[in-house]
């Protein structure tokens, strides 16, 4: 955290260097990305990322849009589709106007073709097929995704019935949370941790803690099945389309 001296800001381990929630599937020669934030060059570096297929977002909140811009050199040979539901497009629209200008822009700007979701519609976002969940952020209602047998829900403080019906024989839950003590818009640890025993998944892995949680700490304390993420990690998952996350 900027500005920061704690332990956990201080540590040598390299799992307490966070940077913003976001998520790369893959499959052979395809790509699709879940979030942009603000740091995405930095992630698609590291990650060796030549191309996209497509962008899901999960939000408009700034820790996961800013990186759109970042797009640009990704879409010079093919315009990428990024899917949304209409509050996150709108949000978009006004944080980036000229994404939305008439022309190719050539190299100015990234060619996005924006397209909506909506939560409980399945889509296919080229060959990858995705059901959008709502889930609740605060009084907000955001999307997470379920990719087969992958359900991605992250800013989350709570899940819906209808969301929690969707959610069925999952191999992997990947579940906010934030810190310790109780927070408006997210699951702290303990309640992610409770969440994610109702959800049942066989895996499941917790993103988006902030620098009050240090990893080692954290991941001797929960149950069989569940461990906090890091950045860079790879997990291999089949749900049926071959697609590893």
């Amino acid at each position: 955290m900027v500005g920061c001296g704690c332990v956990v800001c201080r540590s040598p381990d390299p799992r307490n260097r966070r940077r913003r929630a976001s998520v790369l599937f893959h499959e052979d020669d395809r790509r699709w990305l879940i979030d942009a934030g603000p740091d995405f060059r930095a992630q698609a570096l590291d990650a060796g990322l030549e191309f996209l297929d497509g962008v899901l977002l999960t939000h408009a909140h700034a820790d996961h849009i800013l990186g759109l811009d970042d797009l640009r050199p990704l879409s010079w040979k093919k315009t990428i589709p990024v899917w949304a539901d209409s509050p996150t497009t709108t949000a978009v629209q006004r944080a980036f106007p000229y994404f939305f200008e008439p022309g190719d822009g050539k190299t100015s700007r990234p060619r996005l073709d924006f397209q909506p979701l909506e939560p409980g519609r399945t889509v296919d976002t080229n060959g990858l097929t995705v059901l959008p969940l709502a889930i609740r952020h605060g009084d907000s209602s955001i999307l997470g995704f379920r990719v087969g047998g992958i359900a991605y829900l992250t800013d989350c403080n709570g899940i819906p019935p209808g969301t929690l019906n969707l959610l069925h024989n999952l191999d992997l839950l990947v579940l906010g949370a934030l810190r310790s003590r109780s927070h408006p818009n997210h699951f702290s640890l303990d309640e992610a941790v409770e969440a994610a025993r109702v959800v049942g998944a066989k895996q499941t892995l917790f993103t988006h803690f902030s620098h009050d949680v240090d990893h080692e700490t954290w991941a001797q304390t929960l149950p069989a099945g569940m461990a906090p993420a890091y950045d860079g990690l790879v997990v291999e998952v089949k749900i049926g389309q071959g697609i590893r996350g």
